[in-house]
C-alpha cells in the first residue's frame, strides 16, 4: 500500500456509524466546510444523532440496524 491510498479509511460499522481516519474534508450539501478537530471521526448513519453529521450514540437507544430484519 502506498502513502497516497494510506491518507484516510473508512470503516463501516454494523448497526452503528461510519469512522473516517486520516486526510479529508466534511462539506455541508451547499460546500461548506464542516468544523472537525480530530484526524478520527464517527459519522451519523441513522439519521438521530443531536450532533450530525457526527455520532452521538444514539443509533444504540433508537436500536438502528443496517440490515433489513430478517422475514
Amino acid at each position: 500500500m502506498d502513502q497516497e491510498s494510506a491518507a484516510s479509511s473508512i470503516v463501516v460499522c454494523p448497526d452503528g456509524p461510519l469512522i473516517v481516519r486520516g486526510e479529508f474534508e466534511i462539506v455541508t450539501p451547499s460546500g461548506d466546510a464542516v468544523p472537525r478537530e480530530r484526524k478520527t471521526v464517527a459519522l451519523c448513519r441513522c439519521g438521530a444523532s443531536a450532533i450530525k453529521p457526527y455520532c452521538d450514540g444514539t443509533h444504540k437507544m433508537i436500536k438502528f440496524r443496517t440490515e433489513p430484519p430478517a422475514g
